[in-house]
Parts: structure tokens; C-alpha cells; sequence
């Protein structure tokens, strides 16, 4: 073995390996890359519903937050969140209407969460939440019982190949 080899295979054992990201495995610091914007993961929710566990990661562009949501159900199952201004109360209506489409109770129920980065403060919290889509499922509507206080959020599904996933750390 050469002294360039020793020295190189030296540093290249040095530098510690980055794993590779899904959507299930996000960590704050990643860069997402979405509709050809770049966001950093600021924030992570991880709800868990019995033994069932989803995931929100907050992702920020300048000004511009957006949640990517992840699920494995039979399979991985994405969708795109944006906060909206809408009234709803308890008990969750079976139907809504926002913005001319009607949205139909797909489930509801509680979850625990874990909160990390800027979602560091509702860490350990219990929600209510329902879950609305339209016929064609392909707009949705989130409802989350945060307290006293109920967010809603509309959103659509993507497909994994619609994003990339750049680790910002190990």
C-alpha cells in the first residue's frame, strides 16, 4: 500500500457515514427538496394512535412553512399540509364543505405525541384528531384538537418520488 492510498483510506475512515433518509426517517437539519424548493426540517411530529405511528415534519423555505406528512398504512402514504383559517367544533361533523368541495370523516381518534425542534413544546401531549378527504381523495382536510384550541390543515397526496431527501447529519 502506497502513502497516498494509507492517507486517503485514513481519512476516508475518519468521516462518519450518513445514513440514508425515507420519508419515515427524516431528522431535523435535512434538506427536503419539494416543487423545486429546498426546505430544512425545523420541526418533527410523531403521532402514535395504539400501536399506530405517523409522522409531520415542518419544512421552511424563507418564509414559507409547509408540513410533509408520513404513514405507512398498506403503503407509504404522503401528502403536503398548509395551515388554513376554518371553523369547526366537537363533535367532528361527518361532512364539511371548504372552498366548494365537500369533504367526507375518514377516521378520528387520539394520539399521543413526540415533539422535537420547533414542535419541541407540544411533546408529550395527547390530541384529538379527524381526518377528512373528498370522493376522489385527492384534497384533505386535518383537524387537531391542540387544548382548547382546534387547526385545521389542507393538504393533497404526493407521490415519494416527488421529493429528495438530503441528511443534514448521521
Amino acid at each position: 500500500m502506497g502513502l497516498f492510498s494509507k492517507l486517503f483510506s485514513k481519512q476516508q475512515k475518519d468521516v462518519p457515514k450518513v445514513k440514508e433518509r425515507t420519508p419515515l426517517t427524516i431528522q431535523l437539519g435535512d434538506v427536503v427538496t419539494y416543487d423545486l424548493m429546498d426546505y430544512e426540517v425545523v420541526g418533527k411530529i410523531t403521532y402514535q394512535d395504539g400501536s399506530y405511528k405517523w409522522y409531520a415534519y415542518q419544512l421552511l423555505e424563507g418564509r414559507k412553512s409547509i408540513w410533509l406528512s408520513a404513514e405507512m398504512d398498506e403503503e407509504l402514504e404522503l401528502g403536503i399540509y398548509e395551515s388554513i383559517t376554518m371553523p369547526i367544533s366537537e363533535p367532528y361533523p361527518n361532512k364539511v364543505q371548504h372552498n366548494g368541495r365537500t369533504y367526507y370523516l375518514d377516521e378520528s381518534g387520539k394520539a399521543h405525541i413526540r415533539g422535537e425542534g420547533r414542535s419541541e413544546n407540544v411533546n408529550g401531549q395527547t390530541i384529538q384528531y379527524a381526518d377528512y378527504c373528498n370522493e376522489e381523495e385527492d384534497h384533505f382536510l386535518s383537524v387537531e384538537k391542540w387544548g382548547s384550541d382546534i387547526e385545521v390543515s389542507k393538504g393533497y397526496p404526493i407521490e415519494e418520488f416527488e421529493i429528495s431527501i438530503l441528511a443534514g447529519s448521521n
